[in-house]
């Protein structure tokens, strides 16, 4: 599939020096961020965020027992499923090392934040999420653009037939809607995976751990619900919550990859490290509220380059990294949050096309 188009997304102009392959593109910018002090630990201000994160945990918990079975409750799920959004960003940077220094004690704060406070499994997550980031938009073996509800290239379109079929053809439409049931189904992948026989790669004391706070994070949550609003009030308490933060993870994870190069085999096997991460990743541009709401990932890029970098210096390392595309003529591609999805749908637009003709 094609880039982006250049009248839509701002790229670096080629530089002087010709186009290299392999590692070596790649070194000199590891070597300069490396110098700069940008893969360095901001472990300081992931706290402050916890913490902030914790105490406004804490606050909408008290306000629902406070107000009691009220529809006036029902106020306090916008910004409940807003708080999960920054807990999941947490769990996804723990994920990456960038948090702590030890390994351990990362996966620490990734179980506290994925399986006790949002339901989800690190495990299953890591697997999934270390797959793309080895091999961004290769159709076989990148997990978020392989066939499944949606379809990224138009020979996956073959053979789908029933709902897929129509589902397909309108997927653009579809997309949207169809992320906020995206905190459900990552609640049941993950118990899908932790409590399966024979496809597990855990050993049975991390399958035990990940399952009890799994479980501890069902009972909990439904308790605090259904014990302080009644039956009706919590179930759509529940689905408010539960939609807005699927939303708000498709908002933050579509402008990332969708639209953007699909390599061919033999262009993936020939790429090197900078060539498969810039060419398949796409920029937002934006101040504050950008990198807020979409948990730095707008810094896709430099994300993708070094994922062990902790957010705050992604914005920092931004500049070195299109200097640096620049002078190796590698297109860097960056553009603004509503334009990023109106790429991203009309990728998923053309992909459906040839259902459509054909219906």
């Amino acid at each position: 599939m094609p880039q982006a188009p250049a009248a839509v997304a701002e790229t670096t102009e080629p530089g002087p020096a010709a186009a290299r392959t392999g590692g070596s593109d790649f070194a000199p910018l590891l070597r300069t961020v490396r110098e700069q002090g940008l893969l360095e630990r901001r472990t300081t201000w992931y706290a402050r965020g916890i913490a902030v994160n914790l105490l406004g945990l804490a606050a909408i918990v008290t306000g629902l027992v406070l107000i009691g079975p009220s529809w006036w409750a029902l106020l306090l799920a916008p910004p409940l499923a807003l708080l999960f959004g920054r807990m999941s960003f947490v769990a996804h940077d723990a994920g990456h090392s960038q948090i702590c220094a030890s390994r351990g004690r990362n996966r620490l704060v990734q179980l506290f934040h994925a399986n006790l406070l949002l339901g989800m499994s690190q495990d299953w997550w890591n697997d999934k999420h270390n797959r793309h980031h080895a091999n961004p938009n290769h159709l076989e073996k990148d997990p978020d653009v392989g066939a499944d509800i949606l379809v990224f290239a138009q020979h996956q379109t073959e053979g789908r037939k029933g709902f897929r079929r129509w589902l397909t053809r309108h997927q653009a439409v579809m997309f949207f809607p169809l992320t906020t049931l995206e905190g459900i189904a990552l609640k049941v992948y993950g118990f899908r995976s932790v409590f399966s026989r024979g496809t597990n790669r855990q050993t049975p004391r991390e399958r035990l751990l990940e399952g009890s706070l799994l479980v501890v994070h069902v009972i909990a949550y439904l308790a605090l619900l259904f014990t302080t609003l009644s039956v009706g009030q919590a179930v759509v308490f529940l689905l408010i919550h539960q939609m807005i933060y699927g939303l708000h993870l498709g908002m933050a994870f579509a402008p990332n990859h969708k639209g953007m190069k699909i390599p061919t085999e033999e262009e993936f096997a020939s790429w090197g490290h900078l060539r498969r991460q810039v060419l398949t990743s796409r920029n937002i541009r934006g101040g504050f509220f950008t990198d807020w709401f979409l948990g730095g990932l707008n810094y896709q890029i430099e994300h993708h380059l070094f994922p062990s970098m902790p957010r705050p210096h992604l914005r920092l390392a931004q500049p070195l990294v299109r200097a640096h595309c620049q002078q190796v003529d590698v297109a860097y591609v960056e553009t603004g949050l509503v334009d990023s999805y109106r790429q991203a749908l009309g990728h998923l637009h053309e992909v459906g096309a040839p259902l459509r003709e054909a219906a």
